[in-house]
């Protein structure tokens, strides 16, 4: 028998409604059947393989594309982040710079690592050795690879305040992280007790002042810095700043044991206070005249920088006695902030 013209596959398997035969009614009778309808035909046993859902009136005239059942089709990915599978993903390039796993892989270094509540993992010879010579530091635990033990007593010849326990590379990396640069030295320790304003007014030399500064390998290499050059002590906002990590204490290079690191509920109340102790307060930005450290001779200074992207705020700009910038040749126009305090604090200490 001919299949109406309409039939389409993948659908019900039955023909329209128009070309159906006469169906019985109330009381087993025929009903009358329409004009232009004959017999209804007879079918066969209605297909399952090429079951669909049955398309729109709006589009029954219109060619249906097979599709396949849905128990066949591949299971949709989930979501990143949901304990599921994820589907792969085309490959993308990475343009300007390092791969795209270099700016990951630094953000979990500056992470701290796990640590009892109210203690901090330090890590790195010369952290370490600076954090056993400081008699402020309380120590918890010291854990030491063989080839950590033979590098931090060449540095460190003194008496050890606690004694180190053996251990392996590998159990170092499970602790602090894979990605953490700890040369096989791993110090749990308090963090060191906050110091007061009184207290830094009363050693001499510069003060540097950080408005918001967040990396802590910034603000670790600008102690550094500022160790190097005499300074009293660093002083960054409480709220903004990074907590002492083992990424800070191993940038500033055993600078955190040395120098004070005090932090200011309010950066422009503390200028203030600068000011009034007699310290004449400088900020740093590109945008000012080049700083000539013999024009601060016999003068006390505090040397004031920005967050890396913003730059000093707007307050913190007025507060200041004067803003200065860094005379600078060629094609940059501006240095990361750890190394502008470095240039800075060199120009303003310099003979």
């Amino acid at each position: 028998m001919k299949t109406p013209g309409n039939f389409r596959q993948g659908g019900s398997g039955r023909p329209p409604s128009s070309d159906r035969g006469p169906s019985k009614g109330p009381g087993g009778q025929s009903q009358r059947p329409q004009q232009g309808q004959g017999p209804r035909p007879q079918q066969g046993p209605r297909p399952q393989q090429a079951q669909g859902p049955r398309p729109p009136a709006a589009s029954r005239d219109r060619p249906t594309t097979l599709h396949a059942p849905k128990a066949a089709q591949a299971p949709r990915p989930q979501r990143d982040g949901e304990g599921f599978n994820k589907g792969p993903k085309p490959f993308r390039p990475h343009h300007g710079g390092a791969p795209r796993s270099q700016p990951q892989r630094q953000e979990r270094e500056a992470r701290s690592p796990d640590a009892p509540k109210g203690a901090v993992w330090l890590y790195g010879h010369h952290a370490i050795a600076a954090a056993l010579a400081n008699p402020s530091r309380r120590l918890r635990h010291l854990l030491l690879t063989e080839e950590a033990e033979t590098a931090i007593t060449a540095s460190f010849k003194a008496a050890w305040p606690l004694q180190p326990e053996r251990t392996e590379r590998a159990r170092l990396d499970q602790l602090l992280g894979r990605d953490v640069v700890h040369q096989g030295a791993a110090l749990l320790a308090d963090p060191l007790p906050q110091p007061s304003l009184q207290s830094v007014l009363d050693h001499a030399g510069p003060i540097v002042v950080l408005d918001q500064v967040s990396d802590p390998r910034n603000v670790g290499a600008i102690m550094r810095s500022a160790a190097a050059f005499g300074a009293a002590a660093v002083i960054v906002q409480d709220r903004n700043a990074p907590d002492e990590t083992g990424a800070l204490a191993k940038a500033a290079s055993g600078a955190l044991e040395i120098l004070p690191l005090l932090r200011a509920v309010n950066i422009t109340r503390t200028l203030i206070a600068l000011k009034a102790a007699n310290i004449w307060c400088i900020g740093l930005d590109a945008a000012g005249p080049a700083l000539s450290g013999a024009s601060f001779a016999g003068r006390r200074v505090a040397l004031v920088l920005g967050s890396e992207g913003e730059g000093m705020r707007r307050l913190t700009r007025e507060t200041c006695d004067e803003v200065v910038g860094l005379s600078i040749k060629g094609v940059v126009e501006s240095l990361n902030v750890s190394a502008a305090a470095a240039v800075a604090l060199y120009e303003l200490t310099r003979p």
